[in-house]
């Protein structure tokens, strides 16, 4: 199973660092990481998917939440928070292929954002079962590059947004 932690920490230098070490030192998994600063400087919002049985991502919370840089640890419940994933692909395409491309972009409502002669790139945002299925309809085009952002996400509502003076 996995689960999707939002940590609030202090916007210094090594934090991302010390989590992830964290990780490796108690050899746990790390399957997405992603972070950057929020709407105030001071803070940063660093989001990771973690795996395991219940028994390890209760301690990868207890261990996390230990840390001197974190302020507030959230696991993201799938039914009250929205996570989304950046996916950027560089696909090979001739001019027949282009539009047989395009209309699989705009069903996903991806956009093109760059055109050359052999090939297009795609940027794509949502979940990530809609990133895997849209990777899935271009499996029969040749994806010449693919970067991937990893998983970010906040929790619905205001009713438990941390407010720091």
């Amino acid at each position: 199973m996995h689960r999707v932690y939002s940590l609030l920490v202090n916007n210094d230098p090594g934090v991302l660092s010390r989590i992830s070490g964290l990780f490796s030192r108690r050899g746990y998994s790390i399957d997405s990481i992603t972070a950057g600063v929020t709407a105030d400087v001071r803070f940063t919002r660093i989001t990771i998917v973690a795996s395991g049985d219940e028994l390890i991502l209760a301690q990868i919370e207890k261990q996390v939440r230990k840390l001197e840089d974190v302020i507030e640890i959230k696991v993201l419940d799938p039914n009250a928070s929205v996570c989304r994933e950046l996916a950027m692909v560089k696909v090979r395409a001739d001019v027949k292929q282009r539009s047989e491309i395009i209309s699989i972009a705009d069903i996903f409502r991806a956009k093109i954002v760059d055109v050359e002669q052999e090939s297009l790139m795609i940027e794509l945002t949502g979940n990530q079962s809609k990133l895997e299925a849209f990777l899935k309809l271009l499996d029969g085009y040749e994806i010449l590059e693919l970067a991937r952002t990893g998983i970010t996400g906040l929790s619905r509502g205001s009713k438990d947004v941390t407010y720091i003076e």
